[in-house]
C-alpha cells in the first residue's frame, strides 16, 4: 500500500501542528537540545504525528516495526525491523547494542513484551514513555478520577487476548512491566479517546461525516453529558516534549483542561456539516434498550459510564500538555476524511450505526415519546 508524501503531510504538517497546540515550544528547533528518540511502531495514528513534530523539532528518529504496515511513510527516517515478540523472527535483535536519549512504545499490549524491550533497552536509554490508556483504570470508573485511581486487574496476568475484557488489564500490567524495567525513567501516558486527521477507526470522523451527508440524525445522551477527547496532534507534540524536558510520571492524557459538554461538540459537528442537518437528541436510556446499537465516542452520564469522561488532567496540563479548540479539529477531521480514499484506499472506515439503524432508532423514539391516551 502506497501513501502520497505530499497528501500525508497535508494533514499532519508538524509546523502547523506546534503552531496550534498553544505548547510553551518557544524554543526554536535550533535552540532545542537534539535528541535520539526510538518510537516502538511508529506506522498507525499516533506514531506519525509523534515522527512528524520530532523531526520539525530537530530530534533524530528510529521506527522499530515488522516493516508491513504504511512501510513507505517516512523515507528519510531510520527504520529497524523485528517484532516486539522475542520469540518470533529475530525478535529485538536489531535493538542490540543501540542507545537512544528516549523511547515512545505506542505498541505495548501484552507485558511479556513490553518487559522483554524495556528491559533490553534500560542499560543505554533515559527515558521510556509508555502509552497506555484510561482503559486501564478498574470500572465502574469514579467521577473526576486522578492518577490515583485503582488499575484494573487480571485472573490470569499472563493472558495475551486483546479480547474478552482483558484490554484494560493488559494496559495495566503493560505499564508496571516497564516501570520495573526502568524505575524512576517512565512515564506512563493514559489517553481517552485520541481524534482527529488520520485516525483510521472511524470513530470520532463518525460524526461530522454523519452531519455532512445532513438530514436528521440520531444523537444519543443529552447536550449537557461530558465529553472527553485529545486531538492526535496535541498529543503528538506533548509527547515530544516530555522527551525534551525528560519528564517521567503518570499522567491522564485526556481533553480539553476544562470540561467540554457534548452539546457544544455536537455543535461543532453541526457548524461543520451540512446545513440542513438536524439532531434529534434520544436519552441514554432509551438508546441502551436497543440491542446492537452503539454510538461511537459518546458514552451515558449515569451507570457505571458515569465517570468514562470525566477523568481529571491536571497533572499533564502542569507538565505542558494544551488544546487546540475542538471545532478545529472537527473541521480538519472532516477535511482529512473525505480526501483520505484517493491517498490510502481501504485504511479507513466509519464507526457508528447504519442509516436504517439510525432511522429505526429514531422512529422508535418518536413513536414512544407520543403522548399516552
Amino acid at each position: 500500500m502506497t501513501v502520497s508524501r505530499r497528501e500525508f503531510i497535508q494533514w499532519s504538517t508538524a509546523a502547523a501542528t506546534l503552531a496550534a497546540t498553544g505548547l510553551d515550544l518557544s524554543a526554536s528547533p535550533a535552540k532545542t537540545v537534539p535528541k535520539k528518540i526510538l518510537i516502538l511502531g511508529g506506522t498507525g495514528f499516533l506514531g506519525p504525528a509523534t515522527i512528524e513534530i520530532a523531526q520539525a523539532r530537530g530530534h533524530q528518529v528510529t521506527m522499530f516495526n515488522r516493516g508491513k504496515t504504511r512501510p513507505d511513510l517516512f523515507p528519510g527516517v531510520e527504520k529497524l525491523h523485528g517484532d516486539r515478540d522475542p520469540k518470533k523472527g529475530e525478535g529485538l535483535k536489531a535493538l542490540e547494542g543501540r542507545s537512544w536519549d528516549a523511547v515512545i512504545d505506542n505498541s505495548a499490549y501484552y507485558p511479556r513484551t513490553v518487559t522483554a524491550s524495556a528491559s533490553l533497552l534500560a542499560p543505554r536509554v533515559k527515558q521510556y514513555l509508555i502509552i497506555s490508556s484510561i482503559s486501564a483504570y478498574k470500572e465502574p470508573n469514579p467521577e473526576n478520577g486522578t492518577e490515583d485511581a485503582p488499575l484494573a486487574t487480571l485472573a490470569d496476568p499472563s493472558v495475551e487476548d486483546l479480547g474478552e475484557g482483558n484490554y484494560g488489564g493488559l494496559k495495566a500490567l503493560c505499564e508496571q512491566a516497564a516501570q520495573k524495567a526502568m524505575p524512576g525513567r517512565t512515564a506512563v501516558i493514559r489517553p481517552g479517546y485520541i481524534v482527529g486527521p488520520d485516525d483510521p477507526s472511524g470513530r470520532f470522523a463518525y460524526w461530522p461525516m454523519r452531519f455532512d451527508r445532513g438530514g436528521e440524525l440520531a444523537v444519543p445522551g443529552a447536550p449537557t453529558d461530558p465529553v472527553e477527547i485529545i486531538d492526535v496532534r496535541d498529543l503528538a507534540a506533548w509527547l515530544v516534549h516530555l522527551v525534551e524536558q525528560g519528564t517521567t510520571g503518570v499522567f491522564n492524557a485526556c481533553g480539553p483542561e476544562k470540561r467540554l459538554a457534548w452539546g457544544s461538540l455536537v455543535a461543532d459537528f453541526q457548524k461543520a456539516g451540512h446545513a440542513n442537518a438536524k439532531p434529534v437528541w434520544i436519552p441514554d436510556e432509551f438508546v441502551a434498550k436497543q440491542e446492537g446499537l452503539e454510538f461511537p465516542i459518546w458514552a451515558p452520564y449515569g451507570g457505571e459510564t458515569k465517570g468514562f469522561h470525566t477523568w481529571r488532567n491536571d497533572r499533564a496540563v502542569k507538565a505542558g500538555l494544551r488544546f487546540r479548540p475542538a471545532d478545529q479539529t472537527v473541521k480538519d477531521t472532516l477535511a482529512w476524511f473525505k480526501t483520505q480514499e484517493k491517498v490510502e484506499k481501504g485504511r479507513t472506515k466509519l464507526a457508528g450505526p447504519t442509516a436504517e439503524q439510525e432511522a429505526k432508532l429514531i422512529a422508535a423514539w418518536r413513536e414512544a415519546a407520543k403522548p399516552k391516551g
